[in-house]
């Protein structure tokens, strides 16, 4: 029971957090939106007892992503420039 509710929530929140990557014009908020949903999806790894992978998306998916990204947005503009 509980860990369904657990899964419920995790996977409600990787939706919000992929709608938010999606939604935000700030680019350095989008990649930290991105970073909560690397977290999120190493947690569902740890709660479907692949420990190994949750540390490795954890690692590199929320971690060195996240750090590339900012780097690459210090190095350019942090807003987006508005579309056609």
């Amino acid at each position: 029971m509980i860990e369904t509710v657990l899964h419920a929530l995790v996977l409600a929140g990787l939706v919000a957090s992929a709608l938010l990557v999606f939604h935000f014009r700030d680019l350095l908020a989008a990649v930290i939106a991105s970073a909560l949903f690397g977290f999120l999806i190493s947690l569902e790894f740890y709660i479907l007892q692949a420990p190994d992978v949750a540390i490795a998306q954890a690692a590199i998916g929320a971690g060195i992503t996240t750090a590339i990204f900012i780097l690459a947005i210090r190095a350019t503009g942090r807003y987006e420039e508005g579309g056609a």
